[in-house]
């Protein structure tokens, strides 16, 4: 009988246990899982140091992860870099078979593969930054005002130029792919420097591309040759030529200095001892807005709208992280920011309402198409 008890027992703790067991798996495999994003790139790639490499820090903050430990990557989250444009809708077609709860393109040559597939999925949600014209209800759109944070370079270059005691400075800007967004970062750039220095020489290059950091660079060394002092590049990945070229020169003890985009570039600068040729950057915060479209989705807040991030809203600024900069320049620049904010300070961010203003020159190559 005992034997009997205890087998009878034995056996009940087993059913209790698999019982148990199957619970739980019930529970693990209904208990909802944190959402899922692709990000599509160009083929500059979320390595570019720049615009792409804002964006997928936003998604790794999200998620809790860091570059150096991307812990949920390949499972809540991964990207795509199309190798040409011509993949750019193939890849948005595909992420949106694959049904993940957010798909984010970086920048406005995305728009037009994204206006052309946005309404094939209408349940699908999308995120495309640096764009404000389509129509569809399942896409948000992130803006930021680079004229404003640009304003604030090249505030901080122009008063650089004058502490070095530079005589009729001259700066430039390289762009990538002309276009309205670019625009607004060399209007920016151009109406700061002017504001110190009302009479320095402007030059600008667009290299028609954002991979190409050999022309960049060879532009950058004719612009340094010919006395140019600063140089501020938006050209994604082309951009990094223009760093290059500064490390080059001022390792050879030249007075030249390149200005970053979108991240702050100091390291990227380096070039002896911790010396930097980066003097400033631009901060463009793109990791605000993917990160705030992932918890938009995740409250079930998300909305197919515009969403601007502006200096008020910590979307832009500029980057103090180079001591050749000085105390006394950061105070200023971050005087001109509280003006900005204030209202006191309109930075203008179109060519044609610019130069109907007079704040700009002439000639300029900046495209406001």
């Amino acid at each position: 009988m005992k034997r009997t008890l205890a087998i009878l027992l034995a056996a009940l703790a087993v059913i209790s246990l698999a019982s148990c067991g199957a619970k739980t798996a019930e529970v693990a495999e209904t208990a909802p899982a944190d959402i899922t994003v692709r990000l599509l790139t160009d083929a500059t790639g979320v390595d570019d140091k720049s615009f792409n490499a804002a964006g997928w820090r936003g998604i790794l903050a999200y998620y809790g992860d860091t570059w150096e430990n991307q812990a949920k990557k390949g499972v809540n989250y991964n990207y795509v870099t199309a190798a040409t444009q011509d993949m750019y809708i193939p890849n948005l077609k595909q992420a949106a078979d694959e049904k993940y709860d957010l798909i984010i393109v970086t920048g406005f040559t995305w728009a037009d593969a994204l206006g052309e597939v946005a309404p094939l999925y209408p349940e699908q949600k999308f995120l495309i930054v640096d764009v404000d014209w389509l129509s569809a209800p399942n896409v948000m759109q992130a803006t930021f005002s680079e004229h404003e944070g640009s304003y604030l370079v090249g505030v901080a270059a122009a008063l650089k130029a004058k502490a070095d005691g530079i005589q009729k400075p001259k700066f430039g800007f390289i762009g990538g792919v002309p276009g309205p967004v670019i625009t607004k970062f060399e209007m920016g750039w151009v109406q700061g420097i002017l504001s110190v220095i009302p009479d320095a020489q402007i030059v600008d290059y667009y290299a028609n591309d954002w991979g190409k950091p050999d022309l960049a660079k060879a532009q950058a060394k004719n612009w340094f040759d010919s006395g140019v002092y600063a140089i501020f590049s938006a050209a994604g990945g082309t951009g990094n030529g223009t760093i290059a070229q500064a490390k080059e020169y001022r390792l050879a003890g030249k007075n030249v200095w390149a200005v970053g985009v979108d991240s702050d570039q100091f390291a990227d600068g380096i070039y002896a001892d911790g010396q930097s040729a980066v003097l400033t950057s631009m901060i463009k915060r793109v990791e605000s807005s993917t990160e705030y479209a992932l918890r938009a989705v995740k409250s079930a807040t998300w909305k197919g709208e515009v969403v601007v991030f502006d200096t008020a809203h910590d979307g832009v600024g500029f980057s103090d992280t180079n001591p050749s900069l000085g105390a006394d320049i950061t105070a200023a620049v971050n005087a001109v920011r509280a003006d900005i904010i204030a209202g006191k300070i309109l930075v203008i961010p179109t060519y044609a309402e610019a130069l109907a203003a007079g704040v700009v020159p002439a000639k300029l190559q900046a495209s406001d198409k």
